[in-house]
């Protein structure tokens, strides 16, 4: 059986993997997952650092954990921008292809709208006939 593939399915499939890997990164930073895993990571490098008995590697004001909050902000932002231009241009794709089975739809029931016009005309002019047939025949 053959199977036509939708627009959604044709446009995932035209995706680059720099594209896929970009909206992977953008769904993965904006879950709750990524949120508490992080929460829990910064409140061990917090203890670490302040209960640390030996070896402090980023004491307080944690300049290191800023760093890197610092580089992972600087690349998240344009991963996320790159997911959110491409889901824009999705969204527009399915406005057009709506509008075209809107269209399509509309010119489908002005046929059919036209298509039961005459069959009323047809009846009338059956009933029309009819009445005349009977009053000529009296």
């Amino acid at each position: 059986m053959l199977k036509f593939k939708t627009w959604h399915e044709l446009y995932e499939d035209s995706r680059s993997f720099g594209q896929k890997l970009a909206d992977r990164v953008a769904t993965g930073m904006g879950s709750w997952t990524f949120i508490i895993w992080q929460t829990i990571i910064v409140v061990i490098w917090v203890i670490l650092n302040f209960v640390g008995i030996i070896y402090h590697w980023d004491p307080y004001p944690f300049i290191l954990l800023n760093l890197l909050f610092s580089t992972q902000a600087a690349y998240a932002a344009p991963i996320i921008m790159m997911a959110q231009n491409r889901q824009n241009d999705k969204d527009r794709i399915q406005a057009q292809k709506d509008y075209q089975t809107n269209i399509e739809a509309k010119q489908e029931i002005e046929e059919l709208q036209k298509r039961l016009n005459n069959i009323e005309i047809e009846k009338l002019d059956k009933i029309i006939q009819m009445l005349q047939e009977m009053k000529n025949k009296s």
